[in-house]
């Protein structure tokens, strides 16, 4: 998407992991990189960026150490070399989820609320201790550096492969009986169009990024199609840890999100950007998802 809107940017996309199933073009490479200073000091000084998109974070089902590195150590290291050379415009992915799950969440959560994952749930510790650190570095270096923090409601599409994804396409999924919680969901595509006029529209600052609308886990479960579990909340974490054990492996922290609201506002950030850049809405993100998956 962004080669085709920059026809003459150069892209190097970096992961940790072997990129040799991606095809370069001649403006596009990869390379596989090591998360240590040496090696991604020795990227920055063989390339001219102006840009740099931080997207990748390790998830829960990790090592806790080697997640704690590459999401916590890693981030602080590209912030770092960012500032020493002098980068134009840092984009840094985060997630919802800082802000946690709770009885007694605002109807819209916006980008001061605090972030409370963690009281309930101490693996989401790095998460928000990548996200406090961007948002710092965001602050202190406004002058040189333009930073946006990205906090994204729950991306889906048949390339993502996150914990929400692999909830919806649980073949059995535990559901509240006595609850119906409200989500958004953003697609694949439509997460990488916010990215794209992020680059020259989207000043310095913190955005929550979803879509509008909100759907409920009883009508995603319709359109997914899978069966559920349906439980008391009290039981919810007892049936859920069953089919943990069982069948399949999602967060506990995610459980939460099944018991408690966790909507965000959308306005800073809709502020910026064409009024038809979510081409889908959380309705139509499952169930294109489901259509490309099946």
């Amino acid at each position: 998407l962004i080669q085709k809107h920059y026809p003459k940017a150069n892209i190097l996309g970096i992961d940790t992991r072997d990129l040799s199933h991606l095809r370069p073009s001649e403006r596009t490479q990869f390379q596989q990189v090591r998360y240590t200073r040496t090696s991604f000091e020795s990227v920055f000084r063989n390339h001219d960026f102006d840009t740099v998109l931080h997207l990748g974070r390790l998830s829960h089902t990790m090592d806790a150490a080697k997640r704690s590195n590459v999401n916590i150590v890693g981030t602080g290291l590209i912030l770092q070399l960012a500032q020493q050379f002098a980068i134009k415009k840092v984009i840094i992915l985060s997630t919802y989820h800082v802000y946690g799950a709770f009885a007694d969440n605002a109807i819209f959560l916006n980008e001061d609320a605090p972030l409370r994952a963690t009281l309930r749930f101490p693996e989401l510790h790095d998460v928000i201790e990548m996200d406090q650190l961007a948002t710092g570095f965001m602050w202190r270096h406004q002058q040189k550096v333009s930073t946006i923090v990205m906090r994204p409601c729950s991306i889906i599409g048949p390339r993502i492969k996150n914990a929400m994804s692999r909830y919806l396409m649980l073949p059995y999924m535990p559901i509240p009986m006595d609850y119906d919680p409200m989500f958004q969901f953003i697609y694949e595509t439509d997460m990488a169009r916010v990215i794209l006029y992020s680059l020259n529209n989207v000043p310095t600052g913190v955005y929550n990024v979803a879509p509008t609308d909100t759907i409920s886990i009883r009508d995603a479960k319709r359109i997914v199609g899978k069966p559920t579990i349906p439980s008391s909340l009290f039981a919810l974490s007892l049936v859920a840890g069953a089919v943990n054990r069982s069948l399949w492996r999602i967060p506990n922290y995610l459980l939460d999100y099944l018991k408690y609201p966790c909507i965000i506002a959308n306005n800073c950030l809709l502020e910026h950007l064409p009024k038809d850049v979510f081409q889908h809405t959380s309705r139509s993100a499952i169930t294109k998802t489901c259509s490309l998956i099946t």
